[in-house]
């Protein structure tokens, strides 16, 4: 029994580290594709479909949270008379943790899995194995452009979401519940900081996106040419990314705040 629960682990552990390693070279030959004249349309091509078909959801979801942060934010400042600071709560909140955070957990669910599942169908139909035999490398072609296009949409995504959510919060609180206007906006002028907040949630966006677009690639890369391993990848790449979006928020919060 001993034995046997050693060489499960050395199993194991032997699957994780060459999982890794395929991964990192992926990484590394996606990034040595760099973008030039030739690769523009593609990458056009991907910002199209990773990033403006994602702005529905995003814009929708964007303006119920802003709405909703409003609607409760209201109801305990208002208790305590200090409702005209509910302008610059919203934006922070929204600009810091739940813009980056959500827009990231969202782009994962619609752009990554269907990353996955295109690249994933390819392998198993062969058409990744057919391009390199007539000379097409499918790093550059097929890797790259999605990557990068991955990688610049989802700080804009984080962006408009956030701007979504601060108009929505403003129609709640000014339109509905008559929190004066010039308040609830100069509040939120004088308290939020390009450098200290809002460039905050750039650097989390920007680190999210890298990492949803990179698992989402891999594990259609790498997935078995099979339907059931086509199915196991796009769960995986929707499961790992919002688990390690969720781990980099609290470590990159812990070092953004020095704590």
């Amino acid at each position: 029994m001993f034995v046997h629960a050693l060489k499960q682990i050395g199993r194991f552990s032997f699957e994780i580290l060459s999982s890794m390693g395929r991964a990192l070279r992926l990484l590394s030959s996606a990034l040595i594709r760099r973008p030039d004249h030739r690769n523009i349309p593609l990458i056009i091509g991907q910002v199209y479909q990773l990033g403006v078909l994602s702005i529905l959801i995003i814009v929708c979801s964007g303006f119920a949270i802003g709405a909703v942060l409003a609607l409760q934010g209201y109801t305990q400042l208002v208790r305590v008379g200090s409702e005209s600071a509910l302008g610059l709560g919203v934006a922070l909140v929204l600009v810091m943790e739940i813009g980056p955070v959500v827009s990231a957990l969202l782009f994962a669910g619609r752009a990554g899995s269907a990353v996955t599942a295109e690249i994933g169908l390819m392998k198993a139909t062969e058409q990744l194995a057919s391009m390199e035999m007539i000379g097409v490398d499918p790093i550059a072609r097929i890797i790259a452009p999605r990557f990068w296009g991955g990688f610049i949409v989802l700080p804009l995504l984080a962006l408009m979401f956030s701007v979504v959510g601060v108009w929505a919060g403003s129609l709640v609180a000014v339109d509905w519940l008559g929190v004066y206007s010039g308040s609830f906006w100069s509040v939120m002028e004088q308290g939020v900081d390009f450098f200290d907040h809002v460039m905050k949630g750039i650097i989390k966006s920007i680190v999210f996106g890298f990492v949803v677009i990179w698992i989402s690639l891999y594990q259609g890369y790498d997935s078995l040419p099979t339907s059931e391993g086509l199915s196991t990848a796009t769960t995986n790449t929707v499961v790992f990314s919002s688990v390690w979006i969720l781990v980099l928020d609290f470590f990159l919060t812990l070092m953004m705040f020095e704590l």
